[in-house]
């Protein structure tokens, strides 16, 4: 039997059937830097989730508190209510930028696992990218954030967000109609700013977030869990 010349054979399909040989063989597995990578890599994006856990549970304690104190009394204010949605917005734009980063490593992570893992499981299933090993070389030499500021503030906005801006929207509608004997238009009146003012300021805020979180787009960021469909 002749021997396939070194033309016959891609070496770059050499490389990737023996990174994923053996994988689940108890003597074998992926090359000890790629495992350490991989750990390393959990490790950060970890450690990132963790920083946008911590700025979502201070969203709503701060948020909480706010709608404790605004219907604690009569007297209460009902821009307080606003200065609440004002604050919910400065910590949606402080978790978006972590987003950003905490995407940085999670892709790293994802094709690691797309094209390591999933391919010495399976290896039938073909290569998903031929190129990730490229892709993956290029971005630690020259790490890139990978989504923009509007994705990323979409992306917590249809997770955490736009439900507590509608419970504080929810909030605030019934402090100026409920609680208040006065007409809507004149309770909503902070001020010297007119109440129809406050009033179309706030929808607009509300319309505006709504076209962000929800209208369609190319999504970059690596693994997000949007697909409805379940595994059969």
């Amino acid at each position: 039997m002749t021997r396939p010349s070194a033309k016959e054979i891609d070496p770059a399909d050499t490389e990737h059937r023996e990174l994923g040989k053996g994988l689940l063989e108890e003597d074998m597995g992926p090359s000890s830097a790629t495992a350490h990578l991989y750990r390393g890599e959990i490790h950060r994006m970890t450690f990132w989730r963790e920083r946008l856990d911590r700025t979502t549970n201070w969203a709503v304690v701060v948020i909480s508190a706010i709608l404790t104190w605004a219907f604690s009394r009569p007297q209460a204010p009902h821009y307080i209510l606003l200065i609440g949605i004002a604050t919910l917005a400065v910590f949606l734009a402080i978790e978006a930028r972590r987003y950003r980063g905490y995407d940085i490593w999670r892709s790293r992570v994802r094709k690691l696992q797309e094209n390591v893992f999933a391919y010495g499981l399976d290896p039938s299933a073909g290569m998903p990218d031929p190129n990730w090993r490229e892709k993956l070389s290029q971005d630690y030499r020259t790490p890139t954030i990978k989504i923009t500021p509007e994705e990323a503030i979409a992306h917590r906005l249809r997770r955490i967000y736009l439900p507590l801006f509608t419970v504080l929207l929810a909030a605030w509608v019934v402090r100026i109609t409920v609680f208040s004997p006065e007409s809507w238009a004149v309770s909503a009146a902070i001020g010297g700013i007119p109440g129809e003012a406050v009033i179309v300021l706030v929808v607009l805020f509300y319309v505006g977030t709504a076209i962000v979180a929800l209208r369609p787009r190319t999504w970059h960021a690596k693994g997000e869990l949007r697909s409805k469909n379940l595994r059969k």
